[in-house]
């Protein structure tokens, strides 16, 4: 049974139910490290502390690991986990295992990257491609209609990091002089994005922007632009706000990352499965917006608050 509260915390939508019972909730993202995810398991945190939810957070070591994800997923599913949060690192490869736990009768909330399951009731993050296109319009802002560019992007066939290069793709199409050079997928590894930075560089110098495309790309590419002399000649848009990043704008070595609310979507994922525990009616999508972020705005009240989120 639900009890009405009407309290709110960190940003997030207020809160509406409280389980008078409390109930096991299982969160399961892309890996178990970065500023990101700490974030989402921070929001995450505060609204189980509200609704009155045990969480439990799991994440392979690695987001490449999709074997490991779905493992996480059917030990959820043998532990009768009353909801599932599940941030895909695989659109189609957890899908069979998403359907499993519908079957089981426990319900998914899908957060931050999305999963080929029709049982899927409700999405909760950002609109990637949306904010794909807000990276490739500051990035050709500031390269300019005739220019060369690279794309670094994270995990091939992880729904956000399709849906943020299909976004960055067709915006950049309306410039016919504007050529995407080089596409990589670092697998959300720093060192790998480090490399194919360079090897991106090397085999093509006359590049003049590049966009990473999560916050682990953004601080490989960025730091091994850095590292080869390329600071400020070669533009960066990043995606996230990691410290890395966040002193890298500073110092006109990236000029701009599209910022996620990462602390809303964990808190409104737990608001979500509560919700979904308890037969609610709910959104199919609650978008957690995202906002880019440069040295001209950074000192705002309202990307203060995404930039260093409240932690009760």
């Amino acid at each position: 049974m639900l009890t009405v509260m009407l309290t709110s915390c960190g940003g997030a939508a207020p809160s509406l139910y409280v389980l008078e019972k409390p109930r096991n909730v299982e969160m399961i993202v892309k890996m178990n490290h970065g500023d990101f995810w700490k974030t989402v398991k921070m929001g995450a945190e505060v609204a189980a502390k509200e609704y009155n939810v045990h969480l439990t957070f799991k994440a392979p070591q690695n987001e490449s690991d999709i074997d490991e994800q779905v493992r996480l997923v059917e030990e959820s599913i043998a532990n009768k986990a009353d909801a599932i949060i599940l941030s895909a690192s695989d659109y189609m490869g957890l899908a069979q295992v998403t359907d499993k736990a519908a079957y089981y009768k426990i319900p998914v909330v899908s957060m931050d990257s999305e999963v080929a399951s029709a049982r899927i009731k409700i999405f909760v993050g950002t609109n990637n491609y949306e904010a794909g296109q807000k990276a490739a319009k500051r990035l050709i802002d500031l390269t300019g209609p005739e220019s060369r560019i690279g794309v670094m992007n994270f995990v091939k066939g992880a729904k956000n990091a399709d849906e943020r290069e299909e976004g960055f793709m067709d915006y950049v199409a309306r410039y016919p002089g504007v050529e995407v050079v080089d596409i990589e997928y670092c697998e959300s590894d720093e060192q790998l994005a480090r490399q194919l930075t360079r090897n991106m560089m090397t085999e093509h110098p006359d590049i003049n922007g590049i966009v990473a495309l999560n916050e682990v790309a953004s601080i490989g590419t960025a730091e091994e632009i850095k590292a080869l002399g390329y600071g400020g000649k070669v533009k960066i848009i990043t995606f996230d706000s990691t410290a890395k990043v966040m002193e890298m704008l500073q110092e006109g070595i990236v000029q701009g990352t599209v910022v996620q609310n990462p602390f809303n979507n964990g808190y409104l994922a737990v608001r979500s499965a509560v919700e979904l525990i308890e037969g609610v009616e709910v959104k199919e999508r609650i978008d957690t917006k995202s906002t880019l972020i440069d040295l001209g705005n950074m000192l705002q009240s309202d990307n203060q608050k995404l930039l260093f989120p409240f932690v009760k």
